[in-house]
């Protein structure tokens, strides 16, 4: 916000951290799990379960290695 007393410019960090904030007091949490739901509906259609296997692979990849660092 201390651009706004500059004059100069909001960037697209501020102006998304504050419409984000605008939106959250808007709207509650099942407006949220909507629109997560339909994301994911949107992303299972475009890419399949190829995707999905990878990414979980790539998760449990992440996971086995964090557990082993923390040991």
């Amino acid at each position: 916000m201390a651009n706004q007393e500059s004059k100069e410019k909001m960037s697209r960090e501020e102006a998304g951290r504050m419409g984000g904030k605008a939106t959250s007091k808007k709207h509650d949490k099942e407006f949220y799990r909507e629109i997560g739901k339909k994301g994911g509906e949107a992303t299972a259609q475009t890419h399949g379960k190829e995707f999905y296997e990878e990414i979980g692979q790539k998760g449990g990849v992440a996971r086995a290695e964090h557990r082993s660092n923390k040991s």
